[in-house]
């Protein structure tokens, strides 16, 4: 991240997924590491001296969804059963039998050790947690966020994954960010899938409290040992980054980032589409036109701008045209190219471009509806 410029550009987090934990120890009875990280405040010290934070994971369950141990546990002394019978090296759940499912793991245990493991990452100077399970529920939602907010730490609270929608009032009062959906895959169907059905989490979308459509998947992404560049064309990739900014959402790399290649870099790097992102008003872009394979998403900026993206969900190429009646804006403003970084049209009308297949055209239009008062004269 920091080699590749990427920290100059706003992101901050390095977080660590299931696979760090080993047993319950300390002076907290928390989860500590495995082998595979030997010193977990010598990182998070090593990363915070970078200028960067960092993150850790866990569930509420005895177990995680890569079979290491949650939060919770059936024995009163935080030992766990299956450990001995069928943990590896890593103190992961592995049958060599085949007799048995990793799902034995999947269930709340009677005894919970959040404050102990909320205790142990205060401690380790963590910065974000992810907490994963489904389905998401209030009761477990709440234990944690009371257990990170009795400390001074600044953390950000991430649920993962599928929060139910009929909930999201108390996700918004509860959590920094919550998944919306499953798993992300790179490719259109995915994405696209994901992407484009985010709009009922616009009234619960702002500062300090962000739906999650789930990573970016731009670069060499891999779910194991063999990567591979990611199936998404360049335009599907431009759609990608672009809905996500729209959308608000977190923006989460999901690639390897020792492989970043030029065209990666340059579209997790583009300032004025991460502004759009980051804007502090922190409203969603919302659907304003839709007419069969184009859709077109606005999204109010604080300065009074309009970022906005025309979408091409078909398989040709089309055009497509917004106008400021569709956006509700007046008078005559520039349209500024975020891709290119340049001005490309004023008008007091509409703006009407060309559109690849599954591609994008994302727009500011500025500087807005005047906010003087007007008056009228004879």
């Amino acid at each position: 991240m920091v080699e590749k410029g990427l920290i100059n550009h706003g992101w901050q987090y390095i977080n660590i997924d299931d696979g760090w934990q080993g047993l319950r120890g300390g002076k907290h009875q928390g989860v500590m590491t495995n082998s595979k990280f030997p010193d977990m405040k010598a990182l998070a010290d090593e990363v915070h001296a970078m200028g960067l934070k960092i993150g850790i994971y866990s569930g509420p369950w005895v177990g995680t969804y890569a079979g290491h141990l949650g939060s919770y546990c059936d024995n009163a002394h935080g030992t766990y059963d299956w450990v001995e019978k069928y943990a590896n090296e890593h103190y992961r759940y592995v049958d060599p039998t085949k007799q048995t499912k990793h799902s034995v793991n999947y269930h709340h245990g009677k005894y919970s050790f959040v404050k102990n493991d909320v205790q142990q990452w205060m401690d380790w100077d963590m910065d974000y947690l992810k907490y994963d399970w489904n389905p998401n529920d209030v009761y477990h939602v709440k234990e944690m966020m009371d257990a990170l907010r009795s400390h001074k730490r600044d953390v950000v609270f991430s649920l993962s994954n599928s929060a139910p929608w009929g909930d999201a009032s108390q996700w918004e009062k509860m959590a920094n960010c919550w998944r919306t959906t499953g798993d992300i895959k790179d490719t259109w169907e995915s994405m696209s899938r994901l992407g484009f059905n985010q709009t009922k989490w616009a009234a619960y979308t702002g500062p300090g409290h962000w739906p999650d459509p789930d990573m970016l998947v731009v670069g060499m992404v891999g779910w194991g040992p063999r990567l591979h560049y990611t199936r998404l064309t360049a335009d599907e990739q431009y759609t990608h980054i672009s809905l996500w900014a729209l959308l608000a959402a977190p923006l989460l790399i999901g690639c390897d980032m020792a492989q970043l290649d030029d065209f990666t870099i340059s579209l997790l790097t583009n300032d004025e589409v991460i502004e759009v992102n980051q804007d502090p008003l922190g409203k969603q872009g919302t659907v304003v036109k839709e007419n069969e394979s184009v859709v077109v998403y606005a999204k109010p900026m604080e300065d009074g701008a309009m970022a906005v993206g025309l979408f091409n969900r078909g398989e040709k190429p089309t055009k497509a045209t917004v106008t400021w009646k569709n956006l509700g804006m007046r008078g005559e403003q520039k349209v500024r190219d975020l891709w290119r970084q340049q001005d490309v049209a004023t008008s007091d009308v509409e703006f009407t471009t060309d559109i690849a297949p599954h591609g994008v055209r994302l727009i500011k239009v500025y500087p807005g509806n005047s906010r003087l008062q007007a008056t009228s004269g004879r």
